[in-house]
């Protein structure tokens, strides 16, 4: 299964780089994230692979996430005319996806995200979500980027209002 989910966040380029890559911000706007931990490499570089813990409900996901493209290698000195590319592999028990972020600069003080997702399941009941109820995903990658807008913005915190 595969969509693209896209905001438009009223913030320059480089500060939204700045606030989507700093780790200590994604409980901020990542809802339900425990735990973001480098097991190898820096957080946000090429190669570096990290353990992430997600908590919805009585509900626990563990997955290992692997940065797979950075372009710039050096994402907060890059252009403006540059387009700055993301890219992840998240693999967890029975699913895997590829997460692949552009953060586009669409004027002074605006910047496009746009974000496609690719999922595969291994399980029976999960490729019958997939198959019949994809908005579901999209909807949950819409409000994460949704929340992170709202983040950037406004300073809202997800863990302050988890509704």
């Amino acid at each position: 299964m595969k969509y693209t989910v896209s905001i438009e966040i009223a913030l320059p380029r480089e500060q939204v780089v700045q606030l989507i890559s700093d780790p200590a911000h994604m409980p901020k706007w990542l809802r339900g994230l425990v735990l973001h931990e480098p097991l190898n490499g820096a957080h946000g570089r090429l190669g570096t692979t990290s353990r992430v813990v997600f908590q919805t409900g009585k509900r626990r996901m563990e997955a290992t996430e692997t940065i797979t493209r950075v372009d710039p290698e050096d994402l907060h000195t890059a252009p403006s005319s540059v387009v700055v590319h993301y890219d992840r592999e998240i693999t967890g028990k029975g699913m895997w996806q590829a997460q692949r972020d552009r953060i586009i600069d669409a004027g002074p003080n605006t910047t496009v995200w746009e974000s496609q997702s690719e999922f595969r399941f291994d399980g029976l009941m999960m490729r019958l979500v997939a198959l019949f109820m994809p908005g579901l995903f999209r909807k949950q990658s819409r409000r994460h980027m949704q929340d992170f807008k709202a983040f950037a913005e406004h300073g809202t915190d997800v863990r302050q209002n988890p509704n």
